[in-house]
């Protein structure tokens, strides 16, 4: 780890006393208060939307709290990202990359959602675990505006992966499907039809939605400041992954030497962060009784697939969303790759 790091203690703004943290709270409270709601098959999770997206009320409190003390430092790196385009095959990447053979992970069952912590989601569960965290290296799902202003401020690296918008869809479905089944206070909710899932992401009223201003929010980023933010798709990630493990590694400036090329270094982290081998490792017992927050362990890894939308979207589904697509970013000369239809 750089020197330049910060000490454990320096996460969160000049050791801030508790009645500060009290008084934060309390006016975040208030603020959430008032927010626009809407009503899901999930009390505990009701949505609110804050700054033009929309949350589980139970994170608000935890993101408006980070954006007031986090205090990032030139040698972060954060991999954000909008929820199942990929967070976890990312984060093993990042994380092999900057440690290369850190017993950590490679001497251990460890996963991805354990070893970077999501900054606005695992503090809700555990508020010291920004402080406990030893490398600089931090994910989060929050939108470029939302993120805290001492990371727009700083030097600091930021890492941006997308996915196709029907593919997204699909497997946060999926995942939500997945939740019900696993988490106890959700098992005996009803959850709202497919129908009603799919108006509710193409209206942009999901977990960190919309789905398509949190892109937006990220490629114009990316466009004004290229040397501090890589925007990258899955699709492409998956297409050409050694040649993207390599691209990350200069651009988190941990290039691969001749003498680690020649010992095959980026092609050992593609095996070991492949999807196949993070969903074994997922499966193993061991880490089935673990859990990421409240979430268990195998619930991140389905698939993996680009396509999977065709399994499961009415063809009146794929020209709804393929529309909002092309009217969302046509005037950002971007498009994803392997986009297409029925």
């Amino acid at each position: 780890m750089k020197s330049s790091s910060p000490s454990k203690a320096s996460r969160l703004c000049a050791n801030i006393a508790e009645n500060s943290k009290e008084v934060i709270s309390m006016k975040y409270k208030e603020i959430i208060s008032t927010l626009p709601k809407r009503d899901t098959p999930y009390p505990p999770y009701e949505f609110c939307q804050y700054k033009g997206f929309w949350f589980p009320f139970n994170f608000l409190e935890g993101i408006a709290f980070l954006s007031e003390v986090f205090k990032a430092d030139s040698s972060d790196i954060f991999l954000c990202s909008f929820p199942k385009t990929g967070t976890n095959w990312l984060k093993a990447l990042a994380f092999s990359i900057m440690t290369r053979s850190d017993q950590r992970f490679y001497g251990s069952t460890k996963l991805p959602q354990e070893i970077v912590p999501t900054m606005e989601t695992d503090y809700v569960f555990n508020p010291t675990i920004l402080d406990a965290h030893e490398l600089p290296l931090f994910a989060t799902h929050l939108p470029y505006s939302l993120l805290p202003q001492s990371i727009l401020d700083s030097d600091c690296k930021i890492v941006y992966i997308c996915r196709e918008p029907k593919d997204t869809f699909v497997s946060l479905w999926h995942f939500t499907k997945t939740l019900e089944k696993t988490v106890e206070e959700l098992k005996d909710i009803r959850s709202n039809p497919l129908e009603q899932e799919f108006e509710d992401f193409c209206e942009g009223k999901s977990f960190c939605g919309p789905f398509w201003d949190h892109v937006t929010t990220y490629w114009k980023a990316s466009v004004d400041r290229p040397n501090r933010v890589f925007f990258l798709t899955y699709e492409d990630l998956k297409s050409d992954t050694l040649g993207y493990v390599k691209k990350l590694a200069e651009f988190m400036g941990k290039p691969f030497s001749h003498y680690e090329e020649a010992q095959d270094v980026p092609e050992k982290i593609v095996t070991r962060c492949s999807f196949q081998n993070l969903k074994s490792l997922s499966n193993l017992e061991e880490n089935k009784t673990r859990s990421a927050g409240l979430i268990n362990n195998s619930s991140f890894f389905r698939k993996g697939e680009i396509g999977d939308w065709k399994n499961l979207l009415t063809e009146d589904m794929v020209k709804s969303i393929d529309q909002i697509t092309q009217e969302k970013f046509q005037c950002l000369g971007f498009d994803f790759p392997h986009f297409g239809t029925v």
